[in-house]
């Protein structure tokens, strides 16, 4: 009885053994590659999976993105400078089949072909080209390890490069080169500068010259007017005065004796001792020879110092 109970006993243990060695968990960035007595028998997606116990084998393949570091190398370029490049590559498994009986190692084949192909890529690009070029040497190293991995079953998300660095003499020769630039384009920049002032000096002058011409052309132009304003305002106050006194005169109806008196007051006026001769009109002498007395009022008038024609 005591041996039955131990067979039984030791019968489920082994069932628990057995059925504990036959369950395997997944992870949901996994997946599995089940063999049987070392031959390839399906692929186990993420969950619970079931195996033969001692038969077969699981193999879990992280399927998450994974990364590479290219260790620094010397690649020479196109016009002969060694420089140091530094370059990191991601990728991520697409089938785990393939990478595990594909590639023994793929994190060092990975290595080895990111180093080999980068100094491919390096190499056809002059320095210059390939200090501006980051993004030109990441794109075709790319496509080249993802060609070249395609049958490993991974794909090449991406590769950057972290570092180029040209030899101390060069890097001080680019240096200086860059500060000459930089003085160059200063000098440039300042030349330009003054000869925007310049001319915006000179431009400056001659709008103020043609400004003040156009004022002085102005200002003569409104004196001109007020000028003419003025003389057409005095001629006709004049020929308005001359008309006023002619219908004056007219309304007067004047006779000779009228007109005689006034031109003796106008003869007493020009004969004020000041001038030496005195004229008289001609049409005057008819109506001087009618009156009388006028030549006592003539001699009178006279001075010794005057004398009348």
């Amino acid at each position: 009885m005591f041996e039955t109970i131990l067979f039984f006993v030791l019968l489920a243990v082994f069932v628990v053994i057995v059925g504990a060695a036959s369950i395997r968990i997944v992870s949901p960035y996994e997946k599995g590659v089940i063999e049987r007595l070392g031959r390839y028998r399906r692929t186990a997606e993420p969950g619970l999976t079931l195996i033969v116990p001692f038969l077969d084998k699981l193999r879990k393949v992280d399927m998450r993105e994974q990364v590479v570091d290219v260790p620094p190398q010397e690649v020479i370029t196109k016009d002969n400078v060694v420089v140091t490049v530094d370059a990191i590559v991601f990728y991520e498994a697409t089938d785990p089949v393939k990478l595990v009986y594909n590639v023994a190692n793929f994190f060092d084949a990975a290595t080895k072909l990111a180093q080999t192909n980068l100094r491919n890529v390096v190499g056809e690009m002059e320095l210059d080209h390939a200090l501006t070029s980051r993004e030109t040497i990441n794109t075709k190293l790319r496509e080249v390890l993802d060609d070249a991995t395609d049958k490993w079953g991974t794909r090449i998300v991406r590769v950057e490069i972290k570092r180029i660095d040209p030899p101390v003499d060069v890097t001080q020769a680019m240096h200086r080169q860059m500060k000459a630039e930089r003085e160059k384009r200063a000098n440039i920049l300042e030349a330009e500068g003054m000869r925007q002032s310049k001319i915006l000096e000179a431009e400056g002058v001659r709008q103020s010259t043609i400004l003040k011409a156009e004022g002085d052309a102005e200002a003569v132009r409104r004196v001109a007017e007020a000028e003419k304003f003025r003389l057409q305002t005095e001629a006709q106050g004049q020929s308005e005065a001359i008309t006023r006194v002619y219908r004056a005169i007219l309304d007067a109806e004047p006779d000779d004796k009228l007109i005689a008196l006034q031109y003796l007051e106008s003869l007493k006026s020009v004969a004020d001792g000041r001038a030496t001769k005195i004229f008289l009109p001609y049409e005057a002498t008819g109506i001087l020879a009618s009156l009388g007395g006028i030549g006592d009022l003539l001699k009178d008038a006279q001075s010794p110092s005057n004398a009348v024609a």
